[in-house]
């Protein structure tokens, strides 16, 4: 095994024909500006995908990484196929492979990977990032607003969030951990939750941001899309 640094992306992605695109360049731009530092592949799982998804993924990652299929239907079961997929792929240390999750609706900057590695290489063994939306067109008028001024991020940098949409861990402490658990739902803060009782060494920052879509209805049940539609529902004093 070697002890050069290995980072594997992964994304779950269902009908995500017309946001995967974005999200791919992003993080082939990601990876190009880490590959100096350690080697990275993706891995792509579609889940219960019913457009084209999978071609998409296929043409754009080209050798950059594999796409495999699953029919869970369930964004927790998708993550640990991708997950289980890339550690599979790969001969490396767990102790040297960094998985960085994110989602397909998601649009990650050139730094994202090098600055996880960065961090990793500092002995942080999780990550929790932040995320901001990319537009509010689907949404009321104040909804901008209030989401920027309810999304809490304290001085010092760190924060209270868990999205899988940026999470990223090292793959040995993420195994100790029981990896992605079978869920539609809160998988994020599932693993992140068991991440704290396997004592893994965390950090949330807000240093790590990816941009999310705005969209109002999204693909897990209860997520992201969920709670930032139900800021319409908030009354805005006049």
């Amino acid at each position: 095994m070697t002890n050069r640094w290995h980072i594997s992306v992964l994304i779950p992605a269902r009908d995500e024909e017309d946001l995967l695109p974005r999200c791919l360049e992003s993080v082939l731009e990601a990876r190009a500006s880490v590959l100096r530092m350690a080697s990275c592949d993706v891995v792509v799982a579609v889940d219960n995908s019913k457009d084209g998804t999978y071609g998409i993924a296929r043409k754009i990652l080209g050798n950059a990484g594999g796409v495999i299929r699953c029919k869970a239907g369930r964004v927790g079961f998708a993550r640990a196929a991708a997950a289980k997929t890339a550690l599979r792929r790969g001969k490396q240390n767990p102790s040297r492979v960094w998985l960085a999750n994110t989602d397909a609706d998601c649009c990650v900057p050139p730094t994202w990977l090098t600055d996880q590695l960065q961090l990793a290489q500092a002995g942080v063994e999780a990550i929790a990032g932040i995320v901001d939306v990319d537009s509010f067109d689907e949404h009321g008028p104040h909804v901008r607003e209030r989401f920027r001024s309810t999304y809490v991020l304290n001085p010092d940098g760190t924060h209270p969030h868990i999205h899988g949409a940026n999470l990223g861990v090292r793959a040995d402490v993420y195994l100790r951990a029981g990896g992605w658990a079978n869920l539609g739902t809160a998988e994020d803060h599932d693993l992140w939750g068991r991440l704290a009782v396997a004592g893994a060494q965390k950090l949330s920052t807000s240093r790590l941001k990816v941009l999310t879509s705005g969209r109002r209805c999204g693909r897990a049940p209860m997520g992201f899309a969920g709670a930032l539609a139900a800021h319409n529902e908030v009354r805005v004093e006049a």
